[in-house]
Formats: structure tokens, C-alpha cells, sequence
């Protein structure tokens, strides 16, 4: 199953690539074009007579009051409301996926999307991109990672990532880009913004210490040549030279930032 999007839809594939280079459970997702339009495709990862069920309605189920309609500045979607819901005893690890060690649970591999959001520069983690699926033996799964496409600046213009690029102020520059980056998670239903996207990891990582620092250490294996090759791979057709050696800056410096601050 595949839908056509619209816009710059390479950070998908490239999101989808770097997962898999993890080993951090994803759909996968490829370029197409339907009916003219440049789009990405995926099959699906939902089980015949399953379903796909998102946060906000499972987090419904456990908050009456809580707002499925907001996506953005929904500060009910609390991290730790998240967390709880991806309780051991009821969620089981996504499907087809090979823990590394015994101990790995739904909250661990959890830890390893919130590592990948940071990485990649992905805001857009609201309570519908991320969710579990049921099975038709009524069994849950934590849903692998997906909907990555507002991540690596890809909706940046070519003149702002120039810009980034060049400039000797601090305050303009990629670095400065990539701690802007937020999380679609709140501390406390009464915060006023979401965490940033280190955070949101931290957190989730102090609560699964040893599945935190297995993702880290794989993070650690990769160097910039790895996250190259996969953008080289990206049609020139896809992608500016501007927006992959934006993608490529990006990527190098999220990955300092995250092996430092842990």
C-alpha cells in the first residue's frame, strides 16, 4: 500500500536507510511516482485483520480526558504518559524483530526511535507517528518506526540551508539548527513546550539504561561515509547537492551531540 506525497520526499528513504543501518525496527519506505507525482511508497507492516493503533487513541483509552485531535501542541502527549502505555506485560517487541539481548522490551526499542529522532532531526513524532499494532489473536505489538519525511531539514530552502552552511555566525548555524529541535512529547500536561529531541531520549533512556546504550554503541559503529553513501544513493532528480550536503552536516553533527550528552 502507498499514497503519493507531495514535495521532497528523499528524507524518508534516507531516514528508512539509516534505521536499518541501527538495526532499529522501521517501515520501509522507497521513491515513486504516482499519476506524475514524486512520492514514496511503503507496504504495509499491519498484518491481515489487524490494525494499526495510534498513541492518541491509546492513549484515550487510558486518559479520559485526553485530546485525540490536536497533533501539535497536544501537551497531554506526555512522554511518560507514552512510556507506560508501552508497559512490558502488555506490549510486545514489533514484529519480526530480533532483540539483541533477552532483556529487550516495547520501552527499549522505544528508546532506540527517540535516538533516531534526534539524529535525523525529526519534529514531527506527534501521538499518530508512533502507535502498536493488533493482531487478530488480540496480541499487541509496538509498531516500528515510521513517518520520518520532516526530518533532515527537507523543508528547508535551498537559499536557508546555504546560508547554515556558510555563515560564521553561531547563532545561524547547523549547530545551532539542530538543538532547536523538538520532540512531539511534553514533560508534564501543564508544560508549555515539547522537549527537545535529546531530552525526550534521555529520559526514556534513564528508564531502559542497557537498551539505551546498546542503540548508542550502534550509533557509535557508524561514521559519516555510511550516511554519505546512503544519500549518494538519492537521485539527483530527488535531492539538491545543497539539501545532501545539508542532510550529510546535519547528520554529523546530531550524532556528536548524542554520544557526547550520554
Amino acid at each position: 500500500e502507498g499514497r503519493p506525497g507531495t514535495g521532497e520526499n528523499w528524507s524518508e528513504k534516507v531516514c528508512c536507510e539509516i534505521a536499518n543501518l541501527l538495526g532499529i525496527p522501521h517501515a520501509l519506505y522507497d521513491l515513486a511516482v504516482f499519476r506524475d507525482r514524486k512520492g514514496t511508497i511503503t507496504p504495509t507492516f499491519v498484518p491481515d485483520h489487524g490494525r494499526l493503533i495510534h498513541g492518541n487513541e491509546l492513549l484515550a483509552a487510558f486518559h479520559r480526558d485526553y485530546d485525540q485531535e490536536s497533533r501539535y501542541r497536544a501537551n497531554q502527549h506526555t512522554l511518560l504518559r507514552a512510556v507506560a502505555a508501552l508497559k512490558p506485560r502488555n506490549v510486545l517487541l514489533p514484529l519480526h524483530f530480533n532483540p539483541p539481548f533477552s532483556e529487550m522490551n516495547a520501552i527499549g526499542v522505544f528508546s532506540g526511535y527517540l535516538m533516531l529522532d534526534i539524529l535525523v532531526g525529526n519534529q514531527d513524532r506527534h501521538h499518530e507517528n508512533w502507535g502498536m499494532i493488533l493482531s487478530p489473536d488480540n496480541s499487541l505489538n509496538l509498531a516500528p518506526t515510521y513517518d520520518h519525511a520532516s526530518s533532515l531539514g527537507r523543508n528547508e530552502t535551498d537559499v536557508n540551508r546555504n546560508k547554515r552552511l556558510t555563515t560564521k555566525d553561531k547563532g545561524q548555524s547547523v549547530e545551532h539548527y539542530a538543538t532547536r529541535a523538538l520532540s512531539g512529547f511534553y514533560d508534564t500536561h501543564k508544560s508549555i513546550k515539547p522537549l527537545s529531541t535529546l531530552d525526550a531520549f534521555d529520559k526514556c533512556a534513564k528508564l531502559e539504561p542497557k537498551a539505551s546504550q546498546f542503540w548508542l554503541d550502534e550509533l557509535n559503529k557508524l561514521d559519516l561515509a555510511d550516511f554519505k553513501a546512503i544519500l549518494s544513493n538519492i537521485p539527483d532528480d530527488d535531492i539538491t547537492k545543497i539539501g545532501r550536503d545539508f542532510a550529510l552536516k546535519l547528520l554529523e553533527v546530531n550524532k556528536k551531540r548524542i554520544l557526547n550528552a550520554r
